[in-house]
């Protein structure tokens, strides 16, 4: 979850139009729902099913805010970056804008599933962008 000064900052960028978020994921071996147990399946199951699970949940919500998955692939190893950093999946989400983002983060019934994302990831990073037609 981000911290509330990183939400100051991203709100104070003040990003006009739609914004892409770059997700960077790790995956438990074991998904871990201790956290939230009334969302955990009779038998365990791994992170990334446990992932699978939340985008299930989450999708119907992402779409009605506007958003949309324009990418999600199985990341790995880097080529260029530290030799024992790895991320599993790669993600990248767009959104009209900052506010349907923020509009989409505190809907209630999304955040009633949230804890599949929890349960399934053992790190994580979100990284706001914004297109650059100059370079």
């Amino acid at each position: 979850m981000p911290t509330q000064e990183a939400g100051r900052k991203f709100v104070l960028r003040a990003i006009q139009g739609s914004v892409v978020m770059l997700n960077l994921l790790r995956f438990r071996d074991i998904a871990d729902y201790s956290e939230s147990p009334e969302l955990m399946p009779v038998e365990p199951i791994s992170g990334k099913h446990a992932y699978q699970l939340y985008i299930e949940h989450t999708l119907p919500f992402l779409t009605k805010s506007g958003g949309e998955i324009l990418f999600m692939g199985e990341g790995g190893d880097f080529l260029i970056g530290p030799a024992n950093e790895r991320w599993d999946a790669v993600l990248l989400i767009k959104q009209n804008s900052v506010n349907s983002f923020l509009a989409f983060e505190s809907d209630m019934d999304y955040m009633k599933g949230i804890g599949h994302r929890t349960a399934a990831l053992s790190d994580s990073r979100l990284l706001p962008i914004i297109e650059n037609n100059k370079v």
